[in-house]
């Protein structure tokens, strides 16, 4: 069968445990852990295949941002040992293979209904039971429900007057095809220049006849330094491992804690340690000092060094002026990773086009029309993102307690204690939620941390003879405010960035994102405090 069709199979009827709603590197280590201690288990996933956002992510060069070696599970060693990865950041084939070889190592797909797409879970006061229907007829129930729906796997694409009026093929890299995608000869425009688009432009232009590029925020993009990884990295990693594996145990934040007050290095230092990060590759610049996302003059000064570099790479000033973003501080957004973008812009087959100035006002038969002229296309592809963080859970209708909506809880934007639980909504667990550093930590990381947190949980509770975990309204509300608090002390409600859901109209601007240390011991701490600020019963 093709890979992304949904088999035939009768509707799912059943009582289990736990229910499992996605089946990526979240949702799979969850169901790993849950059968563990003998749950019963039933995973639903709307892909064809597990892999999350890598099953639907495959659009030209789509890649992984952090290091290979450290974007994968710690869980199990001789899984780590068994797995080579092939280059220093893996491309999207290699990652999905990752996801499948988990999947049969572990012999967890029986666990999961795939090409099924949940649509409800409702929790029932009496019974204590959750009850899970799905797109397939599926009606399941469970004790528990954790939802490991991805931060970032709702794409969203803008409407524009006369889409259905284009006569070529409209992609969106969040929905890529499963069959290959032939460009050859054809004149593609690309709208938006976040991450996905950034990766995805110097292929496309590699392929197609012209590439017209429709920007309206230029973003800050880091070199990856890719290359083949070889035995000397390999063994580098293995020497350094115990100490990555005791600082992950210690609370250590990697990429989401930065210090206020910090000592300031003289400016020709700073330099110095930008020139050493754009060697070495990747977004480990934006880690060169802690204060960098809290400190204007350090932050300003690494905008500046990246600001540079494209001027060097892009030979038109005018272009590289364009591609060089003002409007925000660099790490503000999400800071993206390349293999040769800024120099696409140097080849005769490609063109930036300013829609800020000159915005696009219609999709025509032929291209597209901007307010100063039109542009005649053979396709279109969309690299416009997704609705962030809580948009895959707000496209399930979830109710909790009384029957309240979680739409209607989150009106004026999400709140979740520890980025785990929300308040009104019992059993029912997120995976790299609101309030926890989700997308600005390694998702592998972090999602490690949330499934053992969510096990040890529902261990401590069946041994205990409790059936109910509800967080305090109280607790929520203060851990939010400490979210928002530590956010507010840094540079990052500067920028209009999907952090904050400024990309979606109408949605509340919240940041979502904890950045404060010692995470993982906060978690701890709740735990053995007897899960304070929770309400068992």
């Amino acid at each position: 069968m093709p890979e992304g069709s949904t088999p035939p199979r009768q509707p799912i009827a059943r009582a289990v445990d736990a229910v499992v709603i996605g089946a990526g590197f979240g949702g799979l280590y969850m169901l790993h852990r849950l059968r563990e201690l003998g749950l019963s288990l039933q995973g639903f996933e709307a892909g064809g295949g597990v892999g999350g956002t890598w099953y639907w992510n495959r659009y030209p060069g789509a890649r992984c941002d952090l290091p290979s070696l450290y974007y994968a599970y710690t869980w199990s060693e001789s899984l780590s040992r068994e797995w080579r990865w092939s280059e220093r950041y893996a491309a999207q084939p290699e990652i999905l293979a990752y996801a499948n070889h988990v999947t049969d190592r572990f012999d967890l797909r029986g666990l999961i209904a795939f090409g099924t797409r949940v649509l409800s879970a409702v929790f029932d006061d009496v019974s204590g039971l959750w009850t899970v229907e799905t797109d397939r007829g599926d009606r399941v129930t469970a004790r528990w429900c954790v939802m490991a729906t991805g931060c970032l796997s709702t794409p969203r694409a803008p409407q524009f007057p006369g889409e259905e009026s284009f006569r070529g093929p409209r992609y969106h890299t969040g929905l890529w095809p499963h069959e290959p995608v032939d460009l050859r000869g054809l004149r593609v425009g690309v709208i938006g220049t976040g991450s996905s688009g950034i990766q995805a432009i110097p292929r496309m232009a590699d392929e197609a006849r012209q590439v017209t590029v429709f920007q309206r925020t230029p973003n800050f993009s880091l070199p990856a330094q890719n290359g083949p990884l070889g035995d000397a990295e390999i063994a580098d990693y293995w020497a350094r491992r115990p100490k990555y594996l005791q600082a992950l145990k210690a609370g250590l934040p990697g990429v989401t804690a930065h210090a206020a007050g910090a000592p300031v290095p003289p400016l020709e230092e700073q330099r110095r340690v930008y020139e050493q990060m754009w060697a070495v590759g990747g977004p480990i610049l934006i880690a060169s000092f802690p204060n960098l996302l809290t400190d204007e003059g350090v932050n300003a000064a690494a905008a500046d060094f990246v600001r540079e570099k494209i001027a060097e790479a892009v030979r038109d000033p005018q272009i590289a002026a364009r591609l060089s973003p003002h409007d925000h501080p660099i790490g503000t957004k999400r800071i993206c990773v390349d293999t040769g973008y800024y120099e696409t812009f140097n080849r005769p087959n490609v063109e930036l086009v300013d829609v800020r100035a000159a915005p696009i006002e219609a999709i025509t038969p032929d291209g597209l029309r901007t307010s100063e002229r039109a542009y005649a296309l053979d396709a279109i592809v969309y690299a416009t993102g997704f609705d962030a963080v809580t948009g895959a859970l707000l496209a399930i209708d979830i109710r909790g307690a009384g029957g309240r909506a979680l739409r209607e809880a989150w009106a004026d934007g999400p709140h979740a204690y520890l980025g785990l639980a929300v308040a009104g909504f019992p059993n029912l667990f997120i995976l790299a939620g609101p309030g926890s550093p989700s997308v600005l930590s390694n998702m592998m990381v972090s999602l490690e941390e949330h499934v053992d947190w969510v096990s040890d949980c529902v261990a401590h509770m069946r041994a205990q003879g409790l059936s109910r975990i509800d967080p305090q309204a109280s607790a929520q509300d203060a851990w939010m405010a400490q979210v928002k608090a530590l956010a507010d002390n840094s540079l990052f409600p500067r920028a209009n960035s999907w952090y904050v859901g400024a990309n979606v109209p109408g949605k509340p601007r919240v940041f979502t994102a904890y950045i404060g240390g010692g995470y993982r011991q906060t978690c701890e701490a709740v735990a053995a405090n007897g899960y304070e600020g929770f309400a068992l019963a």
